[in-house]
């Protein structure tokens, strides 16, 4: 698809700066860029039991649509990630039938939710990853493994008071503080960040 980017799963973890939410890690299929949403906890279900494949006792909404759609004859076509306005991400559901093709306003989390059940690409206009990605360099992906290893292992460290406050930081401070979330892969911290240096620019 033309100006868009096709995105993969690559991580859901909870977020420890707002009780009751996760985030989710997108990133680029052919590249090294990384796109963290903040997410619901019933999204963060719906999309967990879909990718390990658990089957509820009852269809959650998502498999409703699923079920609803297969019912009346059409499918999903991809989902795309079309905009961030303030922080927040917008998307779209394409749908396809036999006769026509129709877009859907979603949130992207049940967007994604949908997708995974339909097997349907995910896509990100170029816009969007422009502004919200996070650039995760080849050496970054080497030591993933190592990383992600302490990781599990190491207590979570308490942030200070001063360290929460980005907006005390300079710009050359930030991107210094960003480069060290994404080699820790903290892409909740490096969300904030981000999104801190965007309202700068």
């Amino acid at each position: 698809m033309e100006n868009t980017i096709e995105l993969e799963i690559l991580g859901l973890s909870s977020n420890h700066s707002q009780s009751g939410s996760f985030t989710l890690v997108m990133g680029e299929l052919e590249g090294t860029r990384r796109l963290p949403i903040v997410i619901g906890m019933f999204e963060a279900q719906a999309i967990a039991i879909e990718i390990e494949k658990i089957i509820p006792n009852r269809p959650m909404t998502h498999d409703l649509f699923k079920s609803f759609s297969s019912n009346f004859n059409f499918s999903i076509d991809h989902i795309l990630i079309s905009d961030m306005r303030e922080g927040v991400f917008y998307a779209k559901i394409v749908c396809q039938s036999s006769v026509k093709s129709v877009e859907i306003d979603a949130r992207p989390s049940d967007a994604i939710a949908i997708a995974v059940r339909f097997d349907a690409p995910i896509y990100c206009a170029q816009k969007v990853m422009s502004e919200a990605a996070i650039e995760f360099s080849e050496e970054d992906q080497d030591n993933k493994e190592s990383v992600s290893s302490k990781k599990k292992d190491a207590p979570k460290s308490k942030t200070s008071s001063t360290e929460n406050s980005l907006k005390d930081f300079s710009l050359d401070k930030l991107n210094e503080l960003l480069d060290k979330a994404i080699n820790n892969e903290d892409y909740e911290r490096a969300a904030r960040i981000r999104d801190e240096i965007n309202r700068r620019n």
